[in-house]
C-alpha cells in the first residue's frame, strides 16, 4: 500500500512545486469539440529533472496505472497482484525489456534512461496495455474529466510570446509520439486533438464469457 502512495506523490510535487504560477488549459476532441481526459501536455524544452521510484502493478488482469509519466533516469517496479502470472514486455525504441513468465514482484525494477514513450503489453493477455511517458521537463502534466489540465509555467516571464507544446494520448492515430501544438500565454486556452474512436465497452455478456475463461 505504501508503494503504491509513492507513485503519485512523486510525480506530483516534482511538478507543482517548482512554479509559483500556472498555466490552464483544455484539451478537446478535434472532431466534436468534447473535453478529452487523460492527455499529457507537457512544455516543449528541457529542464533537470530528479528520478523517482514508482509502480506499475497488475492487478484484475489489467496494468495500474495505465498512463505513468517518469521524470528521466527514474525507475520502475512491476509488482503483480493477480492471481495468474504475467509476462510484461516493451518494442519501444525508447526502452526495450522483458520480464518474463512471473508471479509476485520481479527481482530488480527497470531503469527509464532515454525520453520517449514506451508501450507495455503482457505476452499472456494481449487485452492489457500501459504506456510510460519519460520526460526532460518539470512542466508538464494530465487532463482530468473535464479536460482541463495546469502546467507549472511563469505566465509573466512568457507574456506575449507563444509557448510550444507537446501533446499526447494513447488514442491518437500514432501514439508512439506526441503532437506538437502552439498556444498564447496570456489565458485559458483550448487544444484540439485528433483521436481514435474508442474501443468498445464490454458487454455483460463478455464479462460474463470472460469470467468462464478465467476459471
Amino acid at each position: 500500500m505504501k508503494r503504491r502512495f509513492l507513485v503519485v506523490v512523486p510525480v506530483l510535487c516534482w511538478a507543482l512545486t517548482m512554479h509559483a504560477s500556472a498555466l490552464t488549459l483544455t484539451v478537446t476532441d478535434q472532431a466534436s469539440g468534447a473535453p478529452v481526459a487523460d492527455a499529457v501536455v507537457a512544455l516543449d524544452r528541457v529542464d533537470p529533472v530528479t528520478p523517482v521510484t514508482a509502480e506499475i502493478y497488475q492487478q484484475d488482469r489489467a496494468f495500474h496505472p495505465k498512463v505513468l509519466i517518469l521524470p528521466l533516469g527514474s525507475e520502475v517496479e512491476f509488482p503483480n497482484r493477480d492471481n495468474t502470472q504475467h509476462h510484461v514486455y516493451s518494442f519501444s525504441p525508447a526502452k526495450t525489456f522483458n520480464i518474463e513468465l512471473y508471479a509476485g514482484r520481479p527481482e530488480r525494477p527497470v531503469r527509464f534512461d532515454q525520453p520517449g514513450i514506451v508501450e507495455l503489453g503482457c505476452n499472456i493477455h494481449d487485452h492489457m496495455q500501459a504506456f510510460i511517458l519519460v520526460t526532460q521537463t518539470n512542466a508538464i502534466g494530465q487532463s482530468g474529466p473535464d479536460g482541463r489540465v495546469e502546467l507549472p509555467v511563469d505566465t509573466a516571464t512568457n507574456a506575449g510570446a507563444p509557448i510550444r507544446l507537446r501533446v499526447w494520448h494513447p488514442r491518437l492515430p500514432d501514439n508512439t509520439q506526441p503532437v506538437s501544438r502552439q498556444v498564447d500565454a496570456t489565458g485559458p486556452g483550448t487544444v484540439a486533438i485528433e483521436l481514435r474512436p474508442a474501443p468498445a465497452r464490454e458487454t455483460s455478456m463478455d464479462l460474463l464469457q470472460r469470467r468462464f475463461q478465467e476459471l
